[in-house]
């Protein structure tokens, strides 16, 4: 079975790009301050970010990855191949969706429309089923795999938030997930306020977590892409709302996979020494 992925690299990166006094080599912050996230050299001998991740998702079955980029950001076509269709990189197949800024704004819609725009570049997968993800957290092997196999409509992967190794006032930050009695999705609640938290407690004090990996099926999801709202107050276009609005159109049809596991995460100039110690112990022989 070929594995098809999406990777969202849209985003225009406005946090990572902000001045910050982390003292780290000189070219880690160039890195960081001009190309796309996933591109910064945080791995060893300045491997890019996305290899690692890449990697993950060739050891879990996947093959035919579509990556999401902006408009302006050429580094990561210019790494992995510079063709729109089919580059072969280590045995995977790589193509590119442009997701376009609209007139009139400075950067994209958001997730919703960076993977509207990948699923529009490939049409041939209508009827199949696909995974989604970040392109700045390294998602692991058993995640990917996870939802590769997972036989719903739609899934995601939903993390216990004790296990996340971040500090306590951004965990808070991070969208949690509600479940019916059977383990499906019913709503995801982005930046909840204290008193929900308490509430969401099972009894073994399980809270989960969306870190934006999905899986669904091609020709359920597109038209809610094609038709999602943006956020009234960020005023972007969210795949969490796509999903949501899936998991409410059809009862039982999103499904939480549970894990315990800590996810990297590249956002700001602050993770990338984090980051760059996290690869070296976890891959310390990392070649691809």
């Amino acid at each position: 079975m070929r594995g098809k992925l999406v990777i969202l690299a849209g985003g225009i990166s406005s946090r990572m790009k902000k001045p910050s006094r982390i003292i780290m080599e000189q070219k880690l912050l160039m890195d960081a301050d001009v190309k796309s996230k996933s591109m910064i050299g945080v791995g060893d001998n300045y491997r890019p970010f996305l290899d690692y991740l890449l990697w993950n998702a060739r050891e879990a079955g996947y093959s035919d990855l579509v990556l999401v980029i902006g408009e302006k950001d050429n580094s990561i076509k210019e790494y992995y191949g510079e063709e729109e269709n089919f580059n072969d990189y280590r045995g995977l197949s790589i193509s590119y969706a442009i997701q376009p800024i609209p007139s009139g704004r400075v950067k994209p819609w958001g997730t919703a429309d960076a993977l509207y725009w990948g699923l529009r570049s490939k049409p041939m997968w209508s009827g199949e089923k696909f995974t989604v993800c970040n392109s700045d957290n390294l998602y692991s092997i058993e995640a990917l795999t996870i939802m590769l196999n997972s036989s719903h409509p739609g899934a995601l992967i939903d993390y216990d938030r004790s296990f996340l190794d971040f500090e306590t006032s951004r965990i808070e930050k991070f969208a949690v997930t509600i479940k019916n009695e059977r383990g499906f999705l019913k709503d995801i609640i982005e930046k909840p306020e204290a008193v929900l938290i308490e509430k969401l407690k099972d009894s073994s004090g399980y809270i989960g977590v969306s870190m934006n990996i999905f899986s669904m099926e091609y020709d359920l999801i597109f038209p809610i892409l094609e038709n999602v709202s943006p956020h009234p107050e960020r005023q972007e276009k969210e795949l969490p709302e796509a999903v949501k609005i899936l998991a409410n159109q059809i009862s039982d049809s999103v499904y939480a996979y549970p894990m315990r596991e800590h996810v990297p995460d590249l956002t700001s100039k602050e993770d990338i020494l984090q980051v760059r110690n996290y690869l070296l112990k976890h891959y310390p022989d990392f070649t691809f």
